[in-house]
């Protein structure tokens, strides 16, 4: 019996994929948490065959998250589990470890598949996945932002400062710089000008 630990911040999302695996006799789904520190903690304690793994979390991106529990865990297989088909996203998480890329479109007996290879050692990635593979690079992709970032950057937008986000964030002036400075590493851009425009263009604010 595989056991399953799913990682998603989407209360729907994890009742539909514990719906699919729900007729399925090799796979038990023994638990579902909603985001990194969570995912970190029940692994600790419990153990767990495969973990499906969402991308967008609100604390850390599922391909940071990948990374940290592969090197936790290197025996732990990671199946990501996305909306997102981009091809910068798929290789990143395979590059942090992850065993395959599903979509969450994704059918009750291709999901119970890709477990299965993912358990056996094997990479599986769904037909969509792989088209967008062969098909070449796309587009540089909208950074993934966590909730806490996202408020930061509402607020740059406005025209706080670091005291006064802080203020209003309830947070240290330091924490507000950290958000500041990983803001622009992860949209490659070196000022706030930059920032605030790129993030009008990418419909963020």
């Amino acid at each position: 019996m595989t056991k399953i630990l799913i990682v998603d911040d989407h209360p729907m999302v994890i009742e539909g994929v514990k719906a699919l695996l729900a007729a399925a006799d090799s796979v038990e789904v023994v638990g579902t948490v909603n985001d990194a520190f969570s995912a970190m903690a029940f692994l600790k304690a419990n153990r767990a065959d495969v973990v499906l793994l969402d991308i967008n979390l609100p604390d850390l991106s599922g391909i940071d998250l990948c990374q940290k529990l592969k090197a936790e865990f290197p025996t732990l297989k990671i199946l990501a589990m996305s909306t997102f088909k981009e091809r910068s996203y798929i290789t990143r998480m395979i590059e942090q470890g992850a065993s395959g890329y599903v979509l969450k479109s994704v059918s009750s007996d291709e999901l119970i598949e890709a477990i299965r290879q993912a358990q056996a050692g094997r990479m599986y990635l769904s037909q969509e996945v792989s088209q967008v593979l062969l098909s070449g690079p796309t587009p540089k992709p909208v950074p993934l932002l966590t909730s806490r970032e996202k408020e930061v950057l509402a607020c740059i937008a406005e025209g706080l400062t670091n005291h006064e986000i802080a203020d209003k964030l309830f947070v240290s002036p330091l924490t507000v710089d950290s958000h500041r400075k990983n803001l622009l590493a992860k949209f490659g851009v070196k000022n706030t000008a930059a920032l605030v425009r790129v993030a009008v263009e990418n419909q963020l604010i």
